[in-house]
Order: C-alpha cells, then sequence, then structure tokens
C-alpha cells in the first residue's frame, strides 16, 4: 500500500483515502454498510465501528486474519507491521507465517478493521474492546493485562518494592517505576537472566500460567516459590486471593508468539476415495431418481389430504412416524423430504378451518414435467433453502420442540454452508469423495468459532453433516464425491479427472455418459485456499439448476410401459413405469417391494378397488394383456372374474342404509353369519336388508365379511368411486430467511459508492463565510434574496455551490450543486451528490454558500 502524504488520522480518513474499487471490496464484505446508504464517508466509518457491525465482519474471517487481528488487540496501538509479526512469528520467525501475514493484513484493511500505514497499524476501537484480554472475557491468545494495566491499581509504595526486587533502581514516580519495569519484562537477555535465578517450582507455575487462562488462586500466605514470583511482579494482584501473570512475561515465556498454534495455512480436504468419474454420476442419477419417487410417493400418500397442521404449526411426531412408516424410512429422512417439498413449493396448509397439509396445485404442474426438470425443481430449492430439517426432534432456545414443517427451523447459514461444502468438494479432482472430517476442519479454519457457547453448539458443522448426506440422498454428489450435474448446480466450472482414480467397474444398470477429459491433476491434495465461488442470484441458481437437469437427463432410466406378470399374483415393473401405466397399476394392485425393481402384488381387495373406479372385468383384462411382456396367468385371470363375478351382486343405498340382492340366499347367509350382528340388519323384503348403521361402515363391514358389495346412487346406478385429489390453494415456496442484507451487485455497489463520494464532498468542501474558506458546520442560512442572487451569480461564472435543502418529508440535507439556470422559482443544477441533474424549488432552499477557491 503507497503511504500517503499525510498518514490519515481516522478511519474516515483512511477511507476518504481509497479508491472506488477499494470501497466497493469493502461494501460487498460488509453489505449491512450500505443498509441504508450512509450520507458520506464519515457515517460509513461511524457504522463500520459499531459493535453489531464489527461482530458480524470478526465472525466472517478465516482463523489466521482472526489471529492476526487478536495479536493486534494485545500489540500497541498503533503497533507496526514488523510488531504485528514478531507477535505472530515468534523471536525464532517463521516464513510461513511472514508469508501469509501481507493477506491477512489485506484483509483486516479491505474490510475496515484495520487502518493506517504499515507504521502504524490500528485496530478498530469496538474490535479492539471485544478481542482485547479481560477478566470477563478472557483472549483467544491466553494472554493477560499489561504491567501497567495490571498495576493500575497499586499503591506507589508497593510499585517501588517490585523495582527493587527485581534488580532495577528506584524512581521518582510509579510511572517510570513501571515503564522500567515493562522494559525489562520485555528484554530477552536481563529477563532470561532473571528467570535463571528463580526457583524451579516458581518456572512450573510459570509455565502452567503461560498459555492461559493467565489468572491463578493463591492463599493469604502464599508459599515461598509464589512470594518470589509476586515479588519481582512475574505474578501481580488483581483481586483477594487472585493473581495474573503480565502480559509481557507471558510473551517472554512463549518467545515472542501472541499464539501457540498459527495457523496461516487452511488444513487439506482429504481424499477418502476414489472413483470414476462415469460411476460417480450414474451412482448419482439413480439417487436422483429415488429421491424423485419418494417425494411422488410422499406426496401421493397425501392425495387426498395429509395429516392435520398443529396448532402451533407443523406435524406431530405422531404423524411424521406415520409418514416414516408409508416411505418406509427412518423418521429424519421422512422429515428431510418434507421439508423438501415444502421448501420447493409442492405441499402447504390447505388454510382450511380443520387445517391439514395437502400437495399444492404447483405439484401437479411438478408431475407433467420430464424427471430431469422436476429433479432440477427440487434441487434448487434444497440449495437455496434455510429451513434445515436436522433439527426436526430438536428443542428451540424456549425449550419447545420443534417439528417438521413447523416453525423455528429457519438457519440463515444453511444455503451458505452448503454452498462451500459442495465448493470444497468441487476443488477436488473429478469421481474424489473427501474425508468428512476433513471438510469440517477446513470449514471451522474458515469461520472460526468464538466462544464457548459457538463451540457447544457447532451449528455450521453440523449443517456441512447434513449437507454431505442430503446431497447424496439427493443425487446431487455418487458414492460422496460431486457429480457432473452437480458441479453445474453450483455453477462451478467443469473439473479435471484424476489420472489415479481406480477403474472401478459401472454397477448393474448405471449408464455411463462420455466423457471427454483433459490431464489429471494429481490425487494428491494441497492446503491452498480454494477460492469461494461466489453465490448465484435467484435468476442465475435458476440457469443453473436447469443447466444441471438437462446434464441428468440422459443418465436417468427412460420410463417403461409394460411390466412381467407372474404366476404368484405378483407383477414385476423392471424400471420405472410411465405414468399412465404406473397410475393404473397402483389402482389395480398393492405396492409390495421397492428397488431396482418394483414388485405389484394382486389381491381380491386391490382387484374390487380397480372395480370400484368404473374398471371392468373386460378392461382390466386388456389392460395387462396389453402391457405384460408374459402372458396373463391363469391364477390373475380367474381372480379378477371371480371378484367381477360378485362383484355389485349386493347392493348398498341410505335408508340409513340396506342392502339388497336378487339371490335372497346370500341375504340368508349374511343373516346367518355371527359377523354380521355388530351391523343390526334387519329384513325387509325377501331380496333387502336394513341397518341404521351408515352405508359407508354396511360396505366395510360386509367386504371385511368377504363379501364384495358395490355402493348405488338413489336412482339404483352403481356408484363409481375414484381418490379424490385434495388441493391447497394456489401457494409459493417459502423464501429463505437471509443472513442479515444480501451482498450487492454491481449496479446498487455503484450507486452507493457515487452518493457516498457526493454526500462526502457536500460535508467536506471548504466553504466562504462572510468572504472565510470555512469546512463543515450547520447548513447555511441566507435570505431569499441573497439565495437568488447567488444562484443567479452562478449560473453565469459555472461555480459550484453548496445549499442547504429541506425536502417535502421536512428533512434537512446539504448537498453541493452546480446551478445550469434558475426561473420560475425554481434551480435546474447538476447535484453533485446525486450524479444527476435535478430540480429544486427556490423556497426549499435554506441557504446558499460559495465554495472555497483550493
Amino acid at each position: 500500500m503507497s503511504n500517503p502524504a499525510t498518514p490519515p488520522r481516522s478511519l474516515a480518513e483512511a477511507l476518504r483515502a481509497r479508491d472506488d474499487a477499494s470501497l466497493a471490496v469493502l461494501l460487498r464484505a460488509r453489505p449491512d454498510l450500505i443498509t441504508p446508504v450512509p450520507t458520506d464517508l464519515t457515517q460509513l466509518a461511524t457504522r463500520a465501528g459499531t459493535r453489531a457491525s464489527v461482530l458480524r465482519a470478526l465472525e466472517r474471517l478465516d482463523r489466521f486474519t482472526l489471529q492476526s487481528a487478536e495479536a493486534l488487540a494485545v500489540a500497541g496501538d498503533p503497533a507496526s507491521y514488523q510488531e504485528l509479526l514478531d507477535l505472530m512469528a515468534g523471536d525464532g520467525g517463521d516464513p510461513v507465517v511472514a508469508g501469509e501475514l501481507p493477506r491477512a493484513v489485506a484483509a483486516l484493511r479491505d474490510q475496515a478493521l484495520v487502518w493506517g500505514d504499515d507504521d502504524r497499524l490500528r485496530l478498530v476501537r469496538t474490535a479492539r474492546e471485544v478481542l482485547a484480554p479481560s477478566p470477563q472475557h478472557p483472549s483467544p491468545t491466553g494472554l493477560g493485562p499489561t504491567v501497567r494495566e495490571a498495576t493500575s491499581g497499586m499503591s506507589p509504595g508497593r510499585v517501588q518494592e517490585i523495582v527493587a526486587a527485581a534488580g532495577l533502581p528506584s524512581t521518582h514516580d510509579p510511572v517510570s517505576a513501571v515503564d522500567a519495569l515493562t522494559k525489562l519484562f520485555g528484554h530477552r537477555k536481563r529477563m532470561a537472566k532473571l528467570l535463571a535465578a528463580a526457583p524451579a517450582e516458581s518456572r512450573e507455575v510459570l509455565a502452567r500460567l503461560v498459555w492461559g487462562p493467565p489468572y491463578g488462586q493463591i492463599t493469604p500466605e502464599p508459599a515461598a516459590h509464589l512470594r518470589w514470583l509476586l515479588d519481582r511482579g512475574l505474578l501481580l494482584p488483581t483481586a483477594p486471593g487472585t493473581v495474573v501473570l503480565p502480559r509481557e512475561v507471558a510473551l517472554h515465556l512463549r518467545e515472542g508468539r501472541a499464539h501457540r498454534e498459527p495457523e496461516p495455512v487452511p488444513p487439506a480436504v482429504e481424499p477418502a476415495a476414489a472413483h470414476r468419474p462415469q460411476v460417480v454420476d450414474a451412482t448419482a442419477a439413480g439417487q436422483a431418481y429415488t429421491a424423485l419417487a419418494t417425494v411422488e410417493e410422499l406426496l401421493k400418500d397425501w392425495d387426498e389430504g395429509g395429516p392435520a397442521v398443529l396448532r402451533a404449526g407443523g406435524l406431530s411426531v405422531r404423524d411424521l412416524k406415520r409418514t416414516a412408516v408409508a416411505l418406509d424410512l427412518p423418521e429424519p429422512l421422512a422429515a428431510f423430504w418434507v421439508e423438501l417439498a415444502y421448501a420447493a413449493g409442492l405441499l402447504a396448509s390447505d388454510g382450511e378451518a380443520d387445517e391439514r397439509y395437502a400437495a399444492t396445485p404447483g405439484y401437479d404442474e411438478w408431475l407433467d414435467r420430464p424427471p430431469a426438470e422436476r429433479w432440477a425443481q427440487l434441487a434448487e430449492a434444497w440449495l437455496t433453502a434455510t429451513r434445515t430439517s436436522g433439527l426436526v426432534g430438536g428443542r428451540d432456545a424456549k425449550d419447545r420442540a420443534l417439528s417438521a414443517l413447523g416453525p423455528g427451523l429457519d438457519r440463515s447459514a444453511a444455503p451458505e454452508v452448503r454452498h462451500r461444502v459442495l465448493t470444497l468438494l468441487a476443488a477436488l479432482p473429478e469421481g474424489t469423495a473427501p474425508a468428512a472430517d476433513s471438510v469440517l476442519a477446513r470449514l471451522r479454519w474458515e469461520r472460526p468459532l468464538r466462544g464457548p457457547q459457538q463451540r457447544d453448539d457447532d451449528l455450521r458443522g453440523r449443517l456441512a453433516r447434513w449437507t454431505l448426506s442430503e446431497a447424496e440422498l439427493l443425487g446431487v454428489t455418487g458414492r460422496g464425491a460431486l457429480s457432473a450435474h452437480g458441479r453445474t448446480l453450483l455453477g462451478a466450472p467443469a473439473a479435471t479427472a484424476s489420472k489415479e482414480a481406480p477403474a472401478e467397474p459401472a454397477g448393474p444398470g448405471d449408464k455411463l455418459p462420455v466423457h471427454h477429459h483433459h490431464p489429471a491433476a494429481p490425487a494428491s491434495l494441497t492446503s491452498a485456499p480454494v477460492p469461494p465461488l461466489p453465490p448465484l442470484s435467484p435468476p442465475e441458481q435458476a440457469v443453473a439448476a436447469a443447466a444441471a437437469g438437462r446434464l441428468l437427463a440422459p443418465l436417468l432410466p427412460e420410463p417403461l410401459d409394460h411390466v412381467l406378470l407372474q404366476a404368484d399374483l405378483t407383477a414385476v415393473a423392471p424400471g420405472p413405469l410411465r405414468r399412465p401405466l404406473a397410475d393404473a397399476l397402483g389402482v389395480l394392485a398393492d405396492v409390495e417391494s421397492k428397488g431396482g425393481a418394483t414388485v405389484y402384488r394382486f389381491t381380491p381387495a386391490s382387484v374390487r378397488r380397480a372395480l370400484d373406479a368404473g374398471r371392468t372385468a373386460t378392461d382390466l383384462h386388456a389392460f395387462l394383456a396389453t402391457h405384460s411382456r408374459t402372458p396373463v396367468p391363469q391364477p390373475l385371470a380367474y381372480l379378477i372374474d371371480d371378484v367381477a363375478r360378485r362383484h355389485g351382486h349386493l347392493r348398498v343405498g341410505a335408508a340409513s342404509a340396506y342392502v339388497r340382492c336378487d339371490d335372497d340366499t346370500v341375504l340368508n347367509e349374511i343373516m346367518a353369519d355371527k359377523r354380521a350382528s355388530g351391523l343390526s340388519l334387519r329384513r325387509l323384503a325377501p331380496t333387502v336388508l336394513a341397518t341404521q348403521a351408515d352405508p359407508a361402515a354396511l360396505l366395510e363391514g360386509l367386504r371385511a365379511m368377504g363379501y364384495a358389495p358395490a355402493a348405488e346412487s338413489a336412482e339404483g346406478d352403481v356408484l363409481i368411486t375414484r381418490a379424490h385429489a385434495h388441493r391447497t390453494p394456489p401457494r409459493t415456496a417459502p423464501e429463505p430467511v437471509p443472513d442479515g442484507p444480501p451482498p450487492p451487485d454491481s449496479t446498487l455497489l455503484a450507486a452507493a459508492i457515487r452518493a457516498i463520494r457526493a454526500g462526502d464532498l457536500a460535508a467536506t468542501t471548504p466553504r466562504k463565510s462572510n468572504g472565510t474558506a470555512v469546512r463543515g458546520g450547520e447548513l447555511p442560512r441566507t435570505t431569499a434574496a441573497e439565495t437568488l442572487a447567488t444562484m443567479q451569480a452562478a449560473v453565469l461564472t459555472g461555480d459550484t455551490v453548496w445549499i442547504g435543502y429541506v425536502n417535502a418529508e421536512g428533512t434537512a440535507t446539504q448537498r453541493v450543486i452546480a446551478p445550469i439556470r434558475v426561473e420560475g422559482g425554481f434551480v435546474t443544477a447538476y447535484d453533485h451528490t446525486a450524479d444527476e441533474v435535478r430540480t429544486y424549488p427556490l423556497h426549499r432552499v435554506t441557504g446558499v454558500a460559495e465554495l472555497a477557491e483550493e
């Protein structure tokens, strides 16, 4: 950084010396600083020093940059770059630390946490207050207060006693005595000589305190080895029974290092396995298909109206268990798929008085789209959602249970963590799966935890683990490695394959795409920083998801139009079925097992279900013959004919309910059956029985007895029953909850910087007041006549003037304008503050002043 002629005296002056590109870097890293846009650079500097903004900025530093800031907090104010380097590298030096420190200091400068030249580095005051050691908030460095801070309440006589015991000459005042003691503790050779005379037990005490915490407890009558340390100021009392190791003493014992283990280089993301990229893509495609089938099955199960919504919102534990059983999945996985469908806008609450969850109209549109497009919608929703299914079953801050689809599941860090985890995977050679622990270690280096409470609740670590498992479930990764379509979803450039990836055969059914690979990078990975991929805007993410879907499409299995009928009353679908075939078969048979092939079983109840839906026995025979690659087995044909022959032989209507049959012997059998006692049937006519039960209960009772009754209308026609699809009103997918203001785009940045520069010009440009150049001050005050005369003169001379202006809302501002014309009570001028030509009513101008000539 080039030193200006005059070193900056404040952060505002340091920001004023920056160019627009440097300001853009600051505002992009800390978008909260322009929400709203500050009026000038002084206000920007003030906002950059507020506690909330500084804490947010510190939380986004990597470990080494944060360690550098912590070292500056225990250095002098200001500190030179060399002093900081000594604190980070120690007396012996460290070439790796020395090589990385300029990057860390530049990052602190970029984010306005440090300002000043290399010979006068200043940490922003709020950051120093947060990071500097104190009894209430120990420093991460483990250092304690300085000698001056620890002796601030000590009597002058006691200070002189310590100076004398340390072998120093007495001074005339305590200030010079403390200075002499500080110089002694900071002098390596003299300090080594002093400690060489210390008892072994005293050195053991210092060794226990040197890396922190620096505080210890002593008795009112300390032992001799403690007394030796106290007499020489190597331990200083801070409270009754408490002593502290002064910072200068600790730094000597640490050989000048502020940190026990500086971490200038991020830990490497270690490979756990390597696979052929084709195998990874095929595996991920299989998972993607399973994801589509799972979401479809979930919403089909809720097609007629899903579980009720809890009063506090969300699914009950019982309903989540039922959903998990229906999907044949553990409850955490069921919660993930439920939340994913919700995030994608496929399900929502219906908003009725008896509120229930149901599919949305968007689900029907989703079903009509090609499989790859359906997957792209799910993947995009997952990548950008802030709702976190892994929290389901936990407790919130008020110890309330967190339920699926309920409130309290949003975590604003989730999209960022997912994006960063996938970025780290994208940096590996193609087909390489990382070790999960190394990914977590890398994330902890990039965003170190601060404070014991955050260490107890490592949310980012849990989000990273959930990301790795959810990406595999969704088919973004395959066998732990990022797939080609996953890379495209992320917006990452194409990767190179590893030469050392083993030649691994594809699994059964894998469809292998043709890849054209460039020369491979070695499989051994370095710990070089992986540049973060910039997060995509919503339109860009939609484009990337669509491109990922197109890349996935050739890998998905083609839907089949046939099944294989077997003699044991089952049908085997060797792959995914086309939708009309799958829907029809789902009515005619029950799903017995799933997997690479789906097994359907035909039962009397399932055949009756098809007949109730309006199909005839002839229709069913034709349907099976058309879609079976094997002949229709005789047992299945007999089953259909037998159920059809008895279907509708009994008729149930409303009396409350009645049952009629042309064959009175069948009614006699029903009356004689003990299982019919609960129906309370009585004979009205030889062919009619009546009951007080409702028709639905009568139908179920007779079917449980082995009959196949059909419901009939008031006109005596057979009622055809079809599943009623319940849908919510139109719903939009839930909006992610952002983690603070979103990063500004280039247009907003340029406009914000232009406004800040113009406002700063208005605030700092010299003005003439009674012929004398002044800066700052209140808004100018002039009479209407003076204002008009000055404006007209400025139009003639082309000068720029400073005005005070009150807008229609009564807000007073100051502006620098170049008047173009004055007429009709208005002044038209080029406004440097807004960087555009504007017209102002003269009666709203409170005053005008000429700018001083520079």
